[in-house]
């Protein structure tokens, strides 16, 4: 009989642990959604101020249609991205198509002194700090949910329920060059 109780409560041990490690698998899958959904949150609203930028520079640089160009290009795909390193490579393509649109911008000192450039340029950068901080949180969570799919003994819960590692948002390695801005 007192094996039976033993049996009884090893396997309600394993059995408690399992649901623990479940739950706890779950709580990381969902926080990584979450961080995700503040990333892309922060995307499209950079993706929003786009248009009013551009359109801004326009006015004063008509004949850049090239740089226009590239931007609603790398805009249109940023939009579009379905899963992180897609919109990583999207968000690369969209911040080098920026830097060449700030490099016009400085060739007009009107448009430089401009209000509405100005606040534009201060949205986008405020909202590229939001995305580095988003980038960070679901990295982090990523991190966390990775580790634990890899490690003993969570590995072999993670392979039962088939719980897959998560992609890091990455930038590339020329959009982590720095920018250099001159206003002379």
């Amino acid at each position: 009989m007192n094996i039976l109780y033993i049996i009884v409560g090893v396997l309600a041990v394993i059995i408690f642990w399992v649901i623990i490690a479940y739950n706890s698998f779950i709580s990381l899958i969902n926080q990584t959604k979450n961080a995700w959904s503040d990333i892309e949150v922060q995307l499209k609203r950079r993706a929003s101020l786009i248009p009013n930028l551009v359109e801004t520079v326009k006015g004063y640089a008509k004949h850049e249609k090239g740089v226009f160009e590239e931007v609603t290009k790398a805009r249109s795909a940023l939009m579009n991205a379905k899963n992180p390193p897609q919109a990583a490579a999207a968000d690369d393509m969209l911040t080098n198509a920026l830097k060449s649109l700030f490099a016009v911008a400085e060739a007009y000192p009107n448009l430089r002194a401009s209000e509405n450039f100005s606040n534009l340029q201060g949205q986008l950068t405020e909202t590229e700090d939001k995305i580095e901080n988003s980038r960070r949180f679901y990295n982090a969570n990523v991190r966390e949910l990775n580790i634990k799919i890899e490690t003993f003994p969570y590995n072999i819960i993670a392979n039962i329920f088939h719980f897959q590692k998560r992609d890091f948002f990455e930038a590339s390695e020329e959009a982590k060059k720095d920018v250099e801005v001159s206003f002379s």
